[in-house]
């Protein structure tokens, strides 16, 4: 899908890597799996990537819809730097058109009257150290569409001694995927559901090209992982697909992934479905810890009380959360005081403090 949209005079415009010619006069683009394929002046459906001068550029480098101090957990991430603020930011657009978006004002922006926050790669990797922050994440819209960008602030923050986090779908080529996640030091990523139906349906995507990434991602790098399921009402909610789902993460990905289960509330286009009731966000979880999954986490949905990270050895409560409070039970070396294991993760090997008191509401990405 293209757009014939012209290209604004104040939009911030970079060369990209990812695209080659076809015999017939356009070009291809390479970054995700849609192959856009582009006449001078076109867009791809993500909008923000579009032909100019012969090649693929990226329009939106260099501009934010917006800048948000979070507590680590929010993207959600347990098991990385825990405890900790991260600098949130996005641009505009989206590779995936998801009709129950929750941030689709900003995914499916057409005008870039949102993009008000202008910074470089250093002054947000600087911004970010001064506001205490130790990570950077990518997250509101799918980093992938704003690919060089995030590199950038990514490489800008490693100089700085800070970590990098993307908040994605993961529909990524494997052209585009050694160099996007060889920035980054953590993902968060969607497996929205699992059978093709609900993401060529709902999503107007594929489901493979994700598969392919996470196992990816798990096998190839050390980018440490995390993935979340938005379950909807009658659309991905069966015992059917969760254990299939599941099971899929058990054996490609390995039984220590934490998976995020997320409540789904109306957005977008899907106004007409209901929030996911607590029952089906308990048998979800129920259904992730029988396939053999070690942290099963429940997201939006707090007086549940799945938020607390228990020991995959002997179930010794480790990391206690209440909202995005944190209180570390780890011993100094980030290990279980009951048996001695070791809690998979990044940097915890010392004691979390309370985080996100005073952090304004940020929002992630459509789940």
């Amino acid at each position: 899908m293209t757009t014939g949209t012209p290209l604004g005079p104040t939009e911030a415009i970079v060369p990209t890597r990812f695209w080659h010619a076809l015999g017939d006069g356009r070009i291809q683009c390479d970054a995700c799996p849609r192959a856009c394929k582009l006449r001078e002046g076109q867009r791809g459906l993500c909008f923000v990537r579009a032909r100019l001068d012969g090649r693929i550029v990226l329009t939106t480098y260099g501009r934010s819809s917006g800048f948000c101090i979070d507590p680590i957990e929010k993207k959600p991430l347990n098991h990385f730097l825990p405890g900790t603020a991260v600098l949130s930011f996005g641009t505009a657009g989206c590779n995936l058109a998801c009709r129950f978006c929750q941030n689709w004002d900003i995914s499916k922006a057409r005008r870039y009257a949102a993009l008000a926050d202008r910074a470089s790669p250093e002054a947000i990797a600087q911004r970010a150290t001064e506001l205490g922050c130790r990570s950077v994440a990518f997250t509101y819209n799918d980093p992938v569409v704003f690919h060089e960008y995030a590199v950038a602030v990514a490489d800008a923050c490693r100089r700085g001694g800070m970590k990098a986090v993307a908040v994605t779908a993961g529909y990524i080529t494997p052209e585009a995927r050694g160099d996007f996640f060889g920035a980054m030091d953590a993902a968060n990523v969607d497996l929205k559901a699992f059978t093709e139906r609900f993401y060529e349906k709902l999503c107007y995507a594929h489901l493979e090209p994700v598969k392919e990434t996470l196992s990816w991602l798990a096998r190839e790098t050390q980018v440490w992982l995390e993935v979340t399921t938005l379950v909807i009402p009658g659309r991905n909610d069966s015992d059917t697909e969760l254990r299939a789902l599941t099971g899929w993460i058990v054996e490609t990905l390995g039984p220590l992934t934490p998976w995020h289960v997320s409540r789904f509330f109306p957005a977008h286009r899907m106004m007409d479905v209901p929030p996911t009731p607590t029952a089906t966000l308990l048998r979800a979880a129920d259904i992730g810890r029988a396939a053999g999954l070690k942290h099963v986490y429940v997201g939006n949905a707090p007086q549940l009380g799945f938020e607390d990270t228990l020991c995959a050895g002997c179930g010794r409560l480790l990391i206690e959360r209440s909202g995005y409070r944190t209180r570390s039970h780890l011993t100094a070396e980030g290990a279980c005081h009951g048996c001695g294991r070791l809690l998979e993760g990044v940097g915890l090997a010392r004691r979390t403090s309370p985080a996100g008191t005073a952090a304004p509401a940020g929002r992630e990405m459509c789940g």
